[in-house]
């Protein structure tokens, strides 16, 4: 299923946000539409922060493997945790694996490279999130404090994230086997308990969905 969202506005933007990457052919050629470029010259960061197993995580071996096949020839591992982030200021593609939100938002903002982040928009760099990478994204993340509590080893106080869209995501919308609690709520029926809660409204994803933000209303 194809959404775009696009808001008018002075920022021009090329935000991809998925709950699994490029899990789709219709989502990979999205993608290269949206990058519009030669993927051979392009330089490619995965960002690996959010799972404990780095670069050794199944999906951004995943992730390295579609680049592969799309052409791109550049591709590093980036850990926001342990490495240099200059190395992020060169590249043309960043992408957000997924994991746990709350370590990667941490690190997003100890490192420093929400800073770097919202530069690199402003340069015309494309950025996909993943699952808690396209969380990560929107306002905040206060959605994955209500549904994984337990997730938050960290004792996270101020759930702000980048603001890159006023998207508040919630991946992985039709896997209800994520998401199990002890009160057999649906997915869908704890999200509306949310929604009234915190008086928003979230944008559900399902695994095979996506959404493409090319536009920002309010200056970063």
């Amino acid at each position: 299923m194809r959404k775009i969202v696009n808001r008018t506005g002075m920022i021009n933007l090329k935000l991809l946000l998925t709950s699994n990457g490029f899990y789709t052919d219709v989502i990979k050629e999205q993608f290269l539409k949206l990058i519009n470029g030669a993927t051979d010259k392009l330089d490619v960061a995965i960002i690996t922060t959010a799972s404990p197993q780095k670069e050794n995580n199944r999906f951004a071996q995943k992730a390295k493997e579609d680049f592969n096949e799309m052409g791109f020839q550049n591709i590093d591992f980036i850990d926001l945790e342990i490495d240099n982030l200059e190395n992020l200021t060169h590249k043309d593609v960043i992408y957000i694996n997924g994991g746990n939100p709350f370590n990667l938002l941490f690190h997003t903002k100890q490192s420093g490279a929400d800073s770097i982040l919202r530069q690199l928009v402003l340069k015309n760099v494309a950025i996909v999130g993943v699952s808690a990478g396209a969380v990560l994204l929107g306002p905040n993340i206060k959605v994955v404090h209500f549904f994984t509590p337990q997730m938050d080893t960290l004792n996270t106080k101020d759930f702000s994230a980048l603001g890159l869209t006023d998207k508040l995501i919630f991946p992985h919308y039709d896997r209800e086997d994520l998401f199990k609690n002890s009160t057999s709520k649906t997915i869908e029926e704890r999200l509306k308990e949310f929604e009234t809660l915190e008086r928003c409204e979230i944008t559900r994803l399902k695994d095979d969905e996506y959404i493409i933000v090319e536009n920002l209303f309010n200056n970063l």
